[in-house]
């Protein structure tokens, strides 16, 4: 694993080379980049299943072996990749010929050989950079960057690398990166809890596609198999997403796993092109926040007489006095739940304020729990997006609890102490922290095995509806899981205010230097 870790790190410092020595920003190559790991990973994959064809043909016939053709490939669950699309042919061209159109030229070759593909690899590697021998310099950097990549790496190590740069691209991008890459414990957290072991999977906000990614990983550890072939035939994958270029990304991140799935290019509010009401078994979401009906500017952001008649918006829309849509949180909300079969369960991640929220919205989310349709909310702490100051609440609907005593009843925890720090703005949660609270989850729901669940106090409680309806339909856990004030040891005091002390005259330190480079590009 640390093998990997090292892998990973020493690739993305060469890709960051691009941004330190030129004038290229991370989001401007982020895609080139990903095309060229799906490349490399395409090739590997590929000479693979040729090696393995060859030596089972030349066992079987001791004479002449039948040619090797795409079909030959494509049944083993590999890509075709043309002579002149390998890694190994690009890497063997002069660095003085025209690079960018060679790649180019061999991301349109694949797409050619693989119909599944089409429209999806990016082919715009001549215009990296403006300056003919920068852009050549660029392909260079990163076709002998990514071809350190071992061709005898195992597993999942090529899909891990991707989602390695998806996070670091995300990460360099702030709060931005959020609206396309949902960091990977959140996602491992929704899935565990929401056990998709068979049936379709919808993700109206698909981004990266990290969503499909993690549910086929949980189908394929659950599997006695461990062919993704095999996950493909217990799941089917379907998504919207209104970014063309995160629609290429998601495809390339499933492709790059062994997946497939229907991801529309279309806008969530206004466009349904599943006929999704009641279709899907389960619905993963990582929606925008807060997203209001009118910007700043009181330009139209979310027209309302575009959603009217909607079947998916069943429960009314979150309208303001003046019949402007107040905030898009209970629209999403009402996809997730409308798409939900009737023992589908959704999870998603919610902005704070959308627990108590009031007016429209209150209404909404008062038939939303009046229905027993509210099953888990978990409440998770700051840092642990790429957004360094936002903490949010993980909702989960349950159509399945109906008839059962959890019917009236909703499970509140309490996650915002359990995190694992990576840098001073960035936490995580281990596997471990994953299966403590998902463990939670699982007793509630008196699944076989997980033990007898109990209230935990400033950890879990579960809440009947008469007390929900007592403090005004709130879903805010801070309202019923009692937080229980920590000691705090004072060998663990002095050591935290010496790394805090030590974390200051760092950023200290930056800050002069930023200051200083400030003054001198002043002067030029």
């Amino acid at each position: 694993m640390n093998n990997r870790k090292n892998l990973h790190e020493k690739l993305w410092a060469a890709a960051e080379q691009l941004r330190a020595n030129g004038s290229l920003k991370l989001n401007e190559i982020s895609e080139p980049i990903l095309g060229l790991i799906f490349l490399k990973f395409a090739d590997v994959r590929f000479k693979k299943i040729q090696a393995s064809i060859v030596s089972e043909r030349k066992a079987i016939y001791s004479t002449r072996v039948r040619s090797i053709g795409p079909d030959d490939y494509k049944s083993r669950g590999a890509l075709f990749i043309p002579e002149t699309a390998t890694y190994t042919y690009l890497m063997n061209l002069s660095e003085k010929e025209n690079l960018g159109k060679a790649v180019n030229e061999a991301m349109k070759a694949v797409e050619e050989a693989n119909s599944e593909l089409r429209g999806i690899l990016p082919q715009d590697y001549t215009g990296i950079s403006k300056k003919a021998d920068e852009n050549n310099r660029i392909i260079v950097t990163l076709l002998k960057n990514f071809n350190q990549i071992p061709d005898d790496i195992e597993g999942d190590a090529f899909g891990e690398i991707y989602e390695y740069f998806l996070g670091e691209f995300a990460r360099a991008e702030g709060s931005k990166g959020g609206e396309f890459f949902t960091p990977q414990s959140i996602v491992k957290l929704i899935v565990e809890i929401l056990e998709p072991y068979h049936g379709r999977i919808f993700d109206p906000a698909s981004g990266s596609g990290g969503m499909f990614v993690q549910s086929a990983h949980f189908v394929e550890k659950h599997m006695n198999g461990n062919k993704k072939s095999e996950v493909m035939s217990e799941v089917a994958l379907y998504g919207h997403e209104k970014i063309e270029g995160n629609v290429r990304i998601a495809k390339m991140n499933l492709a790059i796993h062994g997946l497939s799935g229907n991801i529309a290019l279309v806008n969530s509010y206004y466009e349904d092109p599943f006929t999704s009401v009641g279709k899907f078994d389960y619905v993963l979401a990582n929606p925008p926040f807060n997203v209001k009906g009118k910007d700043k500017n009181k330009q139209l952001v979310i027209d309302p007489a575009r959603l009217k008649g909607d079947p998916r918006y069943y429960l009314g829309l979150p309208l303001t006095g003046k019949g402007e849509i107040s905030n898009a949180n209970y629209l999403w909300m009402q996809i997730f739940a409308s798409a939900l079969s009737s023992k589908g369960r959704a999870g998603y991640v919610m902005a704070n304020s959308a627990g108590d929220a009031g007016n429209a919205e209150k209404e909404i989310r008062k038939k939303m729990i009046e229905s027993g349709l509210v099953d888990v909310i978990i409440s998770v702490g700051s840092n642990m997006f790429l957004n360094a100051t936002l903490s949010c609440t993980l909702w989960f609907l349950d159509k399945s609890k109906k008839g059962t005593k959890r019917e009236k009843q909703v499970l509140f925890i309490n996650a915002q102490d359990i995190f694992t720090v990576i840098d001073r703005a960035h936490s995580t949660w281990t596997d471990e922290q994953i299966q403590d609270i998902a463990g939670i989850v699982r007793r509630y729901r008196g699944e076989d095995s997980a033990g007898k669940y109990e209230d935990i106090k400033g950890r879990c409680k579960v809440v009947t509806l008469e007390k929900i309806i007592e403090n005004d339909y709130s879903l805010n856990p801070g309202r019923y899981v009692e937080i229980v004030e920590k000691e705090i040891d004072n060998v663990v005091f002095e050591k935290r205010m010496k790394e805090l002390i030590s974390e200051f005259s760092s950023l200290t330190k930056e800050a002069h230097e930023l200051e200083q480079k400030i003054e001198e590009d002043w002067k030029k």
